[in-house]
């Protein structure tokens, strides 16, 4: 087995994550001097990005929790790695998830996460990400905890909850098999710390330059962090509208309208020879130019196929590039 460490990726799992189709993306966007991604969740495309690459990034998620993981992994690897190093444990699974959510500490953190950038949390960071490679579904991180017998329940009875982790197959995300070191004197602890920490130093390495914001996603589509860094590559993977026929809890940070705006902004700014955009959605939601060239594509299921609805909309993936992105006889002429 390779002694490598893990191929560099984000160590959890995350609902609608678009690894699959990454390599695609970049075909489309070809050489450009600037990348922002509005909604990064999983930073998937970031970390796909070809080589080699002078220019600028800028990544930026509402969601607290996911930019401070990508902070707390740029600024501190080797104690991310650390705190992360626990194994699957149903109690601490709940421990920890009400750890997080309680209200106070959890108000003070998102609030700080938006008002300071270079704010982080180490052990929020690892305790998060950690709790992510187990949980089945949605709900990490929702809600918010008061204490007491009964937890504080939010929107239609859905409060901090108990979760059965997620013990199918070899696990997900730092809980996955992890390659070994050759060190056959290694505990399995010392053996699987050594790969985290591995794992979070070539992140760190990877983020090194990367600007990472936390708030709406709309700050970081202005001109100073797009065209005036260069020819500039935008992916807009929003959350999917109410239209797209999808459930409305799968993110800790919800909003069923936001794909709507960022539909236009998309369109209004499709013609500028600086831009080259993609929005991602399921098919019909989004009503494109017909200068956009629709991509069909499919998933292979991973959360969704928790849902009823799961295999069905996993043929339904989506992806419009506006008309200054390389098409696919142009792109095979440049790579």
């Amino acid at each position: 087995m390779s002694t490598d460490a893990p191929t560099l990726k984000a160590p959890y799992p995350y609902f609608g994550g678009k690894s699959r189709v990454a390599a695609e993306v970049w075909r489309r966007f070809g050489d450009v001097r600037n990348v922002v991604d509005p909604f990064f969740g999983s930073n998937a495309i970031l970390l796909a990005r070809p080589e080699p690459f002078d220019g600028t990034e800028t990544i930026n998620d509402l969601d607290g929790f996911v930019p401070n993981f990508w902070r707390a992994v740029n600024a501190d690897p080797d104690a991310v790695a650390a705190a992360m190093n626990w194994p699957v444990m149903e109690v601490c699974l709940e421990a920890r998830h009400k750890w997080l959510v309680t209200a106070d500490r959890k108000a003070a953190f998102l609030e700080r996460m938006k008002s300071d950038p270079e704010f982080f949390d180490v052990k929020t960071a690892a305790w998060w990400c950690w709790g992510l490679g187990q949980w089945i579904g949605s709900g990490w991180c929702c809600g918010e905890w008061h204490g007491g017998k009964l937890p504080h329940l939010l929107h239609a009875g859905r409060g901090v909850h108990k979760q059965l982790p997620h013990l199918l197959h070899a696990g997900r995300g730092v809980h996955k098999q992890l390659p070994h070191l050759g060190d056959a004197g290694r505990g399995e602890c010392a053996r699987r710390g050594e790969v985290l920490r591995q794992w979070m130093q070539a992140l760190c390495d990877r983020l090194r330059n990367v600007r990472v914001c936390c708030g709406d996603w709309k700050r970081v589509l202005g001109p100073s962090v797009t065209v005036h860094n260069g020819l500039t590559a935008v992916f807009l993977d929003p959350p999917y509208s109410a239209e797209a026929g999808r459930g409305n809890d799968i993110y800790r940070c919800e909003d069923l309208d936001v794909a709507h705006a960022v539909r236009e902004w998309a369109v209004e700014h499709g013609n500028d020879p600086l831009m080259r955009i993609a929005l991602c959605g399921y098919e019909g939601e989004h009503d494109m130019p017909a200068d956009w060239d629709c991509f069909a594509w499919k998933t292979q299921g991973g959360y969704a196929n928790q849902r009823n609805a799961g295999m069905t909309n996993r043929h339904r993936e989506r992806i419009w590039f506006s008309r200054h992105c390389l098409t696919p006889t142009n792109h095979r002429m440049l790579f």
